[in-house]
């Protein structure tokens, strides 16, 4: 019995500025929760790191949880959603391109399941 979906994300090649746009991410997080059908459980939480730091943000759903971390001195963010109900793939490679100017999206996704002898991850794993 399948009990969640996670997908991990990591995007390369993004524009440094574009990692340290706060809205930028709080429309990436506002994207995601109404194009999923996501239920939020308060407005995201972010921390802006100074100077030349990201920024990492974090939103709990009825469904679970959506995070991100951005590393503008490496053109990198990585982003977390864990769905505890059976959701569609969102677009990854197209948003975080449009957004972030990414040119490389790895997409790993993490069927949760239950199995007779309990739970367990990993066997179910589709990379993509």
């Amino acid at each position: 019995m399948d009990i969640g979906t996670e997908w991990l994300v990591e995007a390369a090649g993004c524009r440094e500025n574009a990692l340290r746009d706060l809205a930028l991410l709080d429309d990436l997080f506002a994207q995601v929760i109404a194009d999923l059908s996501l239920t939020p459980l308060h407005a995201p939480a972010w921390h802006v790191f100074p100077g030349p730091g990201g920024i990492t943000g974090f939103v709990m759903l009825t469904e679970s949880h959506l995070a991100c971390h951005t590393y503008p001195e490496h053109g990198v963010a990585t982003i977390n959603l864990y769905c505890c109900r059976m959701r569609p793939e969102w677009p990854w490679r197209e948003r975080l391109a449009e957004l972030f100017g990414a040119t490389e999206v790895r997409v790993r996704t993490v069927v949760r399941s239950m199995a007779a002898s309990g739970v367990h991850s990993g066997a179910g794993e589709l990379v993509r």
